[in-house]
């Protein structure tokens, strides 16, 4: 009787992966592309591998999204997020040379495929992946333009009040990428502050500094109250690399030393230039669509169709 209850569950529990399989495969078909528009390819470089994987562009935008946004964002902030990671992919792909387009991962943008994403997603699969899949094919083809040319999209998750101007990051002056207030990035977000402890060996080291005593001097901020320079025993050190060697969240930081230990207290995540994600999400929330989100973010823009 045992052996027969064993098998029964068995025969069920093979019958629902079977099912399941079948239903990933018929959600995660190939978006149908709209009548008159022609198939872009994405040349990816999977570093993990050392291999190009060569995948649809829409296709790839939903790999792009789900990895990039928390899938329980709000669908106006998912469809901003698809037209700004789209936007970067093709200004990459047309300013790059070589054997691949993109970089998957932090370099150009994370991508997640549809395995990663049963993984993170688990029982929650279906209905984030179909949530994404929606944000991208109702703004299929679309890209943000600056006179006419796709722009570079930068975006990053959670501001500390305001973006920053391009050009105190990237050291590119972007007319479109100028710092503007971002209120819906604030303390009631979770980890908007973050603590990080260092022991003094610790600090030093990863800031190539001997030091005995330490002595800071000449902070100074960019108007979005990010550091700019930070000056350590006699060394200065631009806040985007200071921030780069210490792991930190971003450049909007506090530092605090208390004998042997350094505190620092972040506020925000990223490196701020363009739009912010959880800012995307809180414009949402108040009812602002993904083209009011995006010419927020992106000033004096336009957002147009390919033309392919």
């Amino acid at each position: 009787m045992k052996n027969k209850i064993l098998l029964a569950v068995v025969l069920l529990l093979t019958a629902i992966l079977c099912l399941v399989s079948v239903s990933v495969k018929q959600i995660t078909a190939p978006i149908k592309m709209e009548e008159g528009n022609v198939p872009i390819n994405i040349r990816l470089l999977d570093e993990e591998t050392n291999t190009v994987i060569n995948i649809n562009l829409e296709d790839y935008i939903i790999g792009v999204v789900a990895a990039e946004m928390p899938a329980s964002f709000e669908l106006e902030a998912l469809k901003a997020q698809a037209v700004a990671a789209r936007t970067y992919a093709l200004y990459k792909k047309n300013s790059r040379n070589g054997q691949y387009d993109l970089i998957k991962g932090v370099k150009d943008q994370a991508y997640q495929d549809n395995e990663e994403l049963l993984k993170k997603w688990k029982l929650n699969f279906f209905k984030y992946y179909l949530k994404v899949r929606e944000a991208v094919e109702e703004t299929q083809n679309e890209v943000i333009t600056y006179d006419g040319e796709i722009i570079n999209a930068f975006y990053f998750s959670m501001s500390n009040g305001y973006t920053e101007n391009c050009e105190l990051v990237f050291s590119e002056d972007l007319p479109y990428l100028n710092s503007v207030p971002s209120s819906w990035d604030n303390a009631s977000l979770n980890n908007y502050e973050n603590t990080k402890t260092f022991t003094k060996a610790d600090f030093c080291a990863k800031l190539g500094l001997t030091c005995n005593n330490l002595e800071i001097e000449n902070i100074t901020r960019s108007n979005s109250n990010r550091v700019l320079n930070i000056t350590i025993n006699n060394q200065t050190f631009k806040g985007t690399n200071f921030r780069t060697l210490l792991g930190l969240r971003s450049t909007d930081f506090d530092i605090n030393i208390n004998n042997e230990e350094i505190t620092i207290t972040t506020r925000g995540y990223g490196h701020g230039v363009g739009m912010s994600q959880y800012g995307a999400n809180g414009m949402a929330k108040e009812g602002n669509s993904y083209q009011e989100i995006l010419k927020y973010y992106y000033q004096n823009t336009e957002i147009n169709k390919l033309e392919v």
